[in-house]
């Protein structure tokens, strides 16, 4: 089990990310949540079994199809156990 912080650059507002990261989340089993940021990029946090953190992060590198994901910078840490679900957060 792992954690890793995402801060997601480039087009990724005004196109669906968050509702798209959500789904991607729960279909990989990973809880957390994932917000917009006042300066345009996305933030999130991502726990669960670290196979499938991976997967929803090679998601967010390429994001829905009108998104153009410039960089995703990540900070990974020790697993928590702090979230039951995953949310969008406002």
């Amino acid at each position: 089990m792992t954690r890793a912080a995402a801060r997601i650059s480039g087009l990724v507002q005004g196109v669906n990310f968050r509702y798209y990261t959500y789904r991607t989340a729960l279909s990989h089993g990973v809880t957390g949540w994932v917000r917009n940021l006042p300066d345009g990029d996305v933030e999130a946090v991502f726990e669960g079994p670290e196979e499938s953190v991976k997967k929803v992060i090679d998601w967010c590198r390429q994001g829905p199809p009108s998104a153009r994901v410039e960089n995703v910078h990540l900070d990974w840490g020790a697993y928590r156990g702090e979230f039951d679900d995953f949310q969008v957060r406002r």
